[in-house]
């Protein structure tokens, strides 16, 4: 059986906004953790990886969570058909609370 093809990972435009709210230290262990986790078997459920009860982001179905002490929230969906996952949001988990783009947000 032939090697499954990755999936393209295409970010929303407001992503940039939401990484300025986060330490540039931390730019590289995202960027790699997100080519690793999400290029194949986005749609697989995992201990990091579920997907959400609800969409978040008008269409983020799926949840990644990394980085230390799973501070860092990736939101995106999955394209099947085109072979995609979007990137809608990326955040930092404090406690009991998500910000996103330094806001507190309610999922």
């Amino acid at each position: 059986m032939p090697p499954q093809s990755p999936y393209g990972i295409i970010y929303a435009p407001i992503v940039k906004e939401h990484l300025r709210s986060i330490d540039r230290k931390y730019y590289t262990l995202i960027r790699t953790v997100i080519q690793e986790r999400l290029a194949y078997e986005p749609a697989e459920e995992n201990r990091n990886r579920k997907p959400l009860k609800r969409p978040a982001f008008e269409t983020a179905t799926w949840e990644l969570r990394f980085g230390p002490d799973n501070m860092f929230r990736v939101f995106y969906e999955v394209q099947m058909a085109s072979h995609e996952v979007h990137i809608l949001a990326i955040g930092v988990k404090l406690r009991d609370t998500v910000f996103i783009g330094g806001e507190a947000i309610e999922l």
